[in-house]
């Protein structure tokens, strides 16, 4: 039963211990309206999310809204190159002013016609000649911090978070070989599960599902078992050793190892898992991201991206390779998935209590704190 004084660090302290002695969250940390809300406006809010790969958007003009925990973004690339991103809201009576993803010369409220410059500026109030003291320059389209490192578009909703650089620390350092400016994303692919945000986030970090969800799919490949990396910064990470390339099934042959690869990246996967909820997996020839966008405390949203590099494009033979690649996350995705709806449905029982971690699940150990150090106050 959830209590009054849901954010009493009392009820977390077994959760708080070290790995090895602790707790999971209990239940309602998966299921509640009042916990998501309090997530939402100390994580979601406040921290970098990962919105998409820059060349969604290649020229001037394209565009499309990313719509994440209630907040609509346009996302645009302006004339002069740059991109952006402004709160999809008119500033004459709050609109939206466009949908979906395109290409514009100008964002126009369909409302009252309200345009503005792909730079946010207002340029067009049609009937607005007799409003007194109208300023148009005052009128544009209200900014949201947008960061772009190696190539991944990331939002910021508050003005005080640290810059985006230092917020994941050396996440770019330590992938620095996979030389993620020249990746291209090939295809994207869009699920819903009926399960909270974390699960499916806590699920990508922990090895210990594997012999059991994925026993026809990945369990069939020779892996190594490694602790949790060294990190620095709002992230956490697996590295595994193995031969051949992890986007693939087992059996399936593909394209060659990124140009440049070497030292143990060349001999395995690294996992990365950034805070809040944005999940990657660098291979020896190309790598996959999932954003994970939270709808509720029981509904959520997984985006996944397939990147190659870019001279792997022009093969002749990649439309015929590349669907082996799409084989591999159209298998494991729903498995995980079905997992995730699983863990939900027994987290909202009466009789749930939490249970104890093993030495492969060490990582949620240390997601669930990170939330917990958010979402208590100090």
């Amino acid at each position: 039963m959830q209590p009054i004084d849901l954010f009493d660090p009392r009820h977390y302290e077994n959760v708080r211990k070290p790995v090895m002695q602790a707790e999971t969250l209990p239940g309602w940390c998966y299921t509640s309206e009042t916990f998501y809300q309090r997530e939402v406006e100390r994580i979601f809010k406040r921290v970098w999310n990962f919105v998409d790969r820059v060349d969604r958007i290649p020229n001037p003009g394209d565009y499309f809204v990313f719509d994440y925990v209630g907040i609509s973004t346009i996302i645009v690339r302006g004339a002069d190159g740059q991109v952006r991103a402004f709160a999809n809201t008119c500033r004459h009576r709050g609109s939206a002013i466009i949908h979906g993803e395109g290409n514009c010369k100008a964002l126009r409220c369909p409302y009252h016609s309200w345009t503005y410059g792909l730079d946010g500026s207002l340029i067009a109030t049609p009937y607005m000649n007799l409003t007194e003291d109208f300023d148009a320059k005052r009128y544009g389209l209200a900014p949201v911090r947008l960061e772009i490192l190696g190539g991944f578009m990331f939002v910021n909703f508050s003005a005080d978070a640290p810059p985006l650089a230092e917020y994941l620390g050396d996440f770019l350092e330590n992938t620095a070989g996979y030389n993620f400016d020249d990746l291209v994303c090939v295809r994207r692919q869009v699920w819903e599960m009926n399960c909270n945000w974390k699960l499916f986030y806590e699920n990508f970090a922990e090895q210990y599902h594997i012999p059991f969800i994925h026993k026809t799919s990945l369990y069939k490949q020779k892996r190594k078992i490694n602790p949790p990396e060294p990190c620095n910064g709002n992230y956490v990470a697996l590295y595994v050793q193995h031969p051949g390339s992890r986007m693939l099934l087992a059996g399936d042959t593909g394209f060659p190892p990124i140009e440049g690869l070497k030292g143990r990246i060349a001999e395995g996967t690294y996992y990365p898992s950034l805070h809040p909820s944005t999940m990657m997996g660098c291979c020896i020839d190309g790598m996959w991201w999932i954003r994970s966008d939270p709808l509720g405390p029981e509904r959520t949203r997984i985006t996944v991206g397939s990147c190659f590099p870019r001279k792997v494009l022009e093969r002749n033979d990649f439309a015929d390779i590349v669907p082996r690649y799409y084989k591999r996350l159209d298998t494991t995705i729903p498995e995980d998935i079905k997992a995730a709806e699983d863990q939900q449905v027994g987290l909202r029982s009466p009789y749930y209590r939490p249970g104890r971690l093993s030495y492969l699940e060490a990582l949620v150990h240390t997601i669930d704190n990170w939330v917990l150090d958010r979402v208590l106050d100090a």
